[in-house]
């Protein structure tokens, strides 16, 4: 269950650097309840009707998990799946709100890393402990690291990520850059450059907190310290981060965000070839690559985000398959199968071949051979970093989120926005942890 990735020396050294960055957790032993579900099932005999709410792009992303569906019930033909595409930006409210009612709540779910361990404290999330999930599966370590809680494993990665700087490599090379910039200060360089020779924006960072994660990590900072019980976002090193950002900003070496639609703005900035470097990660390199306007995946350049003065550094995400609590035995046995298929190494090597996603079942990258876009990523992985797993981390952003649009927007004081964030981490997040 976690092996590292057999058969592929290149990815399978990131992968142990990137994503072997915490302990699972110990064998928590499996719930009584679980028990029955170790026993083989007939596909054909299988009868349910489950809710699964997808949480990823309706466009580019949904088609293929619909796809997927469709092969699951060529095997379960009596396993009826409605499919329900609920928005990013809402399904963790939405869950909760749902769950907590005990009314409305989905069978299944696609959560963010982050919401896990905050759905499994309040006992809205089935305990997969001794189930076939478990025990078919071979998941890479951090990615499923971010499923357990409190001894006990509450979901299964779907896929992982992590954030790289992209750039348009047509536009590189009319403004004479020979190479992805390594650190903020030649990324600054080459914006120049690019406004100079080439006629487009340099940079365009988004302004959601959790873009601006590579600039604090760069300076050898974090958002909390989960140990020390710590909040650290207005510490020096977190501060200096952000001034980066707003720096780029403010001498026009980044587009100051759309204060509406930022990532919308970025994106299509990006792929029409009005910017030449963006922030972000594995699940647009199928969108940028097959937009007609951009000149496909061989004009898309992937490099590791660049470093600060402490190095580079880029956040590990990535979303997992949940099973919600609130079902009787029968319902479940059904959702574990219907999860497992959708985990399995060849589901996540389907949706990698389609959409450029990373798998989190280390099976799967010897089922993908040589995929280039699978495979422009490993660099950016080489610098990533896991995240705090506790049940306030799917909290962390909409305080991050208000900051950024501060600094970046309202070219607000980064020193003032990061107390006052800080001090919403204290009353809002983490009311336990420690201000600096």
């Amino acid at each position: 269950m976690r092996r590292t990735l057999p058969g592929m020396a290149g990815i399978a050294g990131i992968a142990a650097l990137a994503l072997v960055l915490a302990a699972c957790g110990g064998d928590s032993g499996s719930d009584d309840k679980n028990d029955s579900n170790k026993s083989d099932v007939d596909p054909a005999s299988l009868t349910a009707e489950l809710t699964w709410w997808d949480t990823s792009d309706p466009t580019n992303e949904g088609p293929t998990y619909e796809a997927l569906i469709k092969k699951f019930n060529e095997e379960y033909p009596k396993v009826k799946i409605n499919y329900e595409s609920v928005p990013f930006g809402e399904a963790q409210n939405k869950f909760k709100t749902a769950a907590e009612a005990d009314s409305g709540a989905p069978d299944i779910l696609r959560a963010e890393v982050a919401w896990v361990p905050e759905f499994a404290a309040a006992g809205h999330l089935y305990a997969l402990d001794g189930t076939p999930l478990l025990d078919d599966n071979n998941f890479l370590e951090t990615p499923l690291s971010s499923n357990v809680y409190d001894g006990k494993t509450y979901g299964v990665p779907q896929v992982t990520d992590t954030l790289g700087l992209m750039y348009n490599k047509a536009l590189f090379e009319k403004a004479g850059i020979t190479e992805a910039p390594t650190t903020w200060q030649e990324v600054e360089d080459a914006a120049k450059l690019l406004k100079q020779k080439a006629n487009v924006d340099g940079l365009y960072i988004n302004n959601g907190g959790y873009f601006l994660l590579p600039f604090i990590y760069g300076e050898g900072g974090d958002i909390v310290d989960t140990e020390e019980q710590t909040i650290l976002l207005n510490s020096e090193a977190d501060v200096a981060g952000i001034q980066t950002a707003q720096d780029l900003v403010n001498s026009g070496a980044a587009v100051k965000p759309d204060a509406n639609d930022s990532y919308g703005t970025m994106m299509t900035l990006f792929k029409e070839g009005k910017v030449g470097m963006i922030i972000n990660g594995p699940w647009e390199t199928a969108a940028i690559s097959d937009d007609p306007k951009f000149g496909g995946f061989e004009n898309l350049g992937i490099a590791p985000v660049p470093a600060g003065s402490d190095g580079a550094g880029a956040p590990v995400g990535g979303h997992n398959y949940v099973i919600y609590s609130g079902m009787d035995e029968d319902k479940a046995q059904a959702a574990i199968a219907f999860v497992n298929f959708m985990a399995s190494a060849e589901s996540q090597a389907f949706a990698a071949e389609e959409l450029g996603v990373l798998p989190a079942n280390a099976d799967a990258y010897d089922a993908l051979g040589d995929n280039e876009r699978v495979s422009a990523w490993t660099s950016a992985l080489g610098v990533s970093k896991a995240r705090p797993w506790i049940p306030e981390g799917g909290l962390f952003f909409a305080p991050l989120d208000e900051m950024a649009t501060k600094v970046l927007i309202q070219g607000a004081d980064v020193q003032k926005s990061m107390d006052e964030a800080a001090a919403k981490f204290k009353s809002d997040v983490v009311p336990e942890y420690d201000e600096q």
